[in-house]
């Protein structure tokens, strides 16, 4: 079974990649992520590889992180999702957009995808969200998935003792206002009533 490759790019293409390994070539599916990072033909590629067998076929799909890898494997394993499809959902949704939206049952946000009916995500959900919270839990997604920017106006409210929850929600609700930390800060204090030199109306934790 094949698990990584590394090796020449002889040809590379939206959703597929041609890699010559020590004169093997082995032809590659790739999610648009991984293909937007790839460098040009010619250039050395590395690939974490899924190997999908079937009686009258062998298939490579291929990864640049752990992450999309564990991701593919995960939406395989819904009733009604192939490895075609899960492609192309990875195509669509980053593993920072569809875990979450698997683990919060946001159809909304899979159905986007080409190709998933309402029906296809609703089982999704059923069927994907435990496992999702057994292999990565709910508050190491919610770390990920935010800018590094947002996650120290976070901490920084965390310090002044603020709520986690109230933290997030108050950052996510000032990203209108700027996408730097001074600018984020502020709004976020404004929202809670205070200043950076208060105390008053904080609504801290217990």
């Amino acid at each position: 079974m094949i698990g990584f490759l590394r090796g020449r790019l002889i040809e590379k293409k939206p959703t597929q990649v041609l890699v010559d390994v020590n004169g093997v070539g082995y032809q590659v599916q790739v999610p648009l992520s991984t293909y937007a990072s790839l460098s040009a033909a010619g250039s050395e590629a590395e690939l974490l590889i899924h190997t999908h067998v079937r009686e009258d076929q062998i298939s490579l799909f291929g990864f640049q992180t752990a992450r999309e890898k564990q991701s593919f494997e995960l939406l395989i394993s819904a009733s009604g999702v192939g490895p075609n499809l899960a492609l192309r959902i990875l195509s669509g949704l980053s593993p920072d957009e569809l875990l979450p939206a698997i683990r919060k049952g946001d159809l909304a946000q899979l159905t986007r995808v080409p190709g998933v009916g309402r029906k296809i995500a609703e089982r999704m959900v059923v069927e994907l969200r435990d496992k999702i919270a057994l292999i990565e839990p709910e508050e190491q997604t919610s770390a990920r998935a935010k800018p590094p920017t947002e996650e120290d106006v976070i901490s920084a409210l965390l310090n002044l003792g603020y709520d986690r929850r109230v933290a997030e929600q108050v950052v996510e609700r000032g990203r209108s206002v700027g996408s730097d930390f001074d600018s984020l800060f502020r709004a976020a204090l404004k929202q809670l009533g205070t200043s950076s030199s208060g105390s008053e109306g904080r609504g801290i934790r217990r």
